[in-house]
């Protein structure tokens, strides 16, 4: 496939109750001077007039829109999107949360850099993700992709892009024949690590990449890391989720001892963080509760 080939690539967004940003990301889709063929966006029961306002939504891009009864998480929701887009025969998925704006050029440079990235390696990239800026232009402390050793190899080739073993799911381009192979997202995650594990998963043999001139803006509430130092009574349920998750994928696609080690640092972190008793006895439930929590990854398409 060459850079003039015309490609069929999908948009997936998935959104809950975040209507005044959607209306922002689908504007950001618009703008693109590399548009995608098709936006298929997951409406996760959202009750804040999302459904509305997509049933009524005119775009220049075919457009679809997956209404779901209950909220499946983002877990969920991403599954559903990428399983849609591969139906429609997409080459690309190209996918993103509902507070991610892709700035004019990224979805031109991702493909860009995936292909220049691929002619380099001398094999399939197994994906291509943004730079992910914070709405101050700083970085945003979420989503940074997790480097290779050898992070710096094609740079010394001249080209603007590094490697990378995992990253998150705002702005990332999945070549088709990734889900072929490997399926799709665990979609009982729910929420949180679902996009760590995916991408982890599918740069098992070869790296991804993350072109540096792509640029998403991600509006999130604080520019903060995951630090389970932070659990507190509002976002516990989040971390919950997260834990769980993270403990089944290190037990289960790696062994006891990650998975202990992992549960040793989560109590560690949280001892440091004087994280309130209550709290620590739940997150410590959610370990015990990943030993049996295994959700397959041979989903049907």
């Amino acid at each position: 496939m060459t850079k003039e080939t015309p490609v069929n690539v999908c948009a997936v967004v998935v959104t809950f109750n975040r209507l005044e940003k959607l209306v922002k990301v689908l504007e950001s889709l618009e703008k693109q001077t590399e548009k995608p063929s098709s936006i298929v966006v997951v409406d996760n029961a959202s009750t804040d007039g999302t459904a509305k306002f997509l049933e009524s939504y005119q775009s220049s891009i075919a457009f679809e829109v997956l209404s779901v009864s209950e909220n499946t998480g983002g877990a969920g929701g991403f599954y559903l999107g990428m399983r849609r887009g591969y139906q429609l025969d997409a080459d690309f998925l190209w996918v993103m949360d509902d507070d991610a704006y892709p700035q004019p050029d990224a979805l031109k440079n991702l493909r860009a850099g995936l292909l220049k990235s691929e002619t380099e390696l001398g094999a399939p990239i197994p994906f291509a993700c943004s730079v992910v800026n914070y709405i101050d232009g700083n970085i945003c402390e979420m989503n940074n992709p997790v480097p290779t050793w050898d992070w710096g190899r094609l740079l010394t080739k001249g080209i603007d892009a590094v490697l990378v073993s995992r990253c998150s799911f705002v702005s990332v381009l999945i070549p088709r024949w990734v889900v072929m192979e490997f399926g799709l997202p665990r979609k009982e995650y729910f929420i949180w690590f679902d996009d760590a594990e995916y991408t982890s998963r599918i740069t098992a043999k070869v790296p991804g990449v993350q072109v540096l001139d792509s640029v998403v803006v991600h509006d999130m509430g604080k520019n903060e890391g995951v630090s389970f130092e932070r659990i507190n009574d509002v976002n516990a349920w989040k971390f919950a989720y997260g834990i769980r998750n993270e403990a089944s994928s290190a037990l289960h696609d790696g062994n006891w001892a990650r998975y202990l080690l992992f549960c040793a640092n989560v109590q560690r972190q949280m001892q440091r963080g004087r994280v309130p008793l209550k709290l620590r006895s739940k997150m410590s439930m959610q370990m015990l509760k990943a030993i049996g929590f295994n959700p397959q990854t041979d989903y049907p398409l």
